[in-house]
């Protein structure tokens, strides 16, 4: 489908150079003299790697067609994570480098949005929090408190993270997977 480059948005999948890029950053420009243009900051699905290009407003830009499907984690498997669809159970690889650094909050069985051009998985879309139990926590020390007193938990999936001194071993915490930070504790 072609669209105006004035109308991108982020989120949105298009063609550059004839490899499809997710857009992560949009700056609609409209200087005083001549015409308005687009600045887009871009991620590659095939390598991963992002770019900047400025797009003329009127430019016509091809969007791509993404299906989003909700699969299972199973595992990793040397430098792709394996995800399984529960209901027809087809499992897709996805580089782990395209995932990034969020590859270190999969665990087995958590629900993700894998992303399919041509039926091809092209990239992963996190729940905007996920729950994750405390493997080892060290005890909390009395002491300085100035501020928040944080301390560094390691979780199930690996991820240390910096958690308050209240948080103990077994305690499930809500981490932001846009910031890989921890949000607050889970009561399960």
């Amino acid at each position: 489908m072609t669209i105006k480059a004035g109308t991108i948005r982020k989120g949105m999948y298009i063609l550059f150079k004839d490899i499809p890029h997710f857009i992560t950053k949009t700056d609609f420009m409209s200087p005083g003299k001549g015409s308005a243009f687009m600045r887009v900051k871009m991620k590659n699905i095939q390598t991963g790697n992002t770019q900047e290009f400025t797009y003329k407003s009127t430019e016509s830009i091809e969007q791509v067609e993404v299906e989003s499907q909700k699969m299972q984690f199973l595992y990793k498997d040397g430098e792709n994570a394996v995800f399984m669809n529960p209901q027809t159970y087809e499992q897709a690889e996805v580089s782990l480098k395209l995932i990034g650094e969020r590859a270190a909050l999969l665990t087995p069985e958590v629900e993700i949005y894998v992303m399919l051009f041509e039926d091809k998985p092209v990239d992963v879309n996190f729940p905007p929090n996920l729950s994750l139990k405390v493997e080892y926590a060290e005890e909390a020390v009395a002491g300085n408190t100035m501020g928040t007193a944080r301390k560094m938990v390691k979780l199930e999936s690996g991820f240390e993270v910096a958690a308050p001194i209240f948080v103990k071993e077994g305690d499930y915490l809500v981490i932001d997977t846009e910031t890989m930070t921890y949000k607050s504790r889970d009561n399960k």
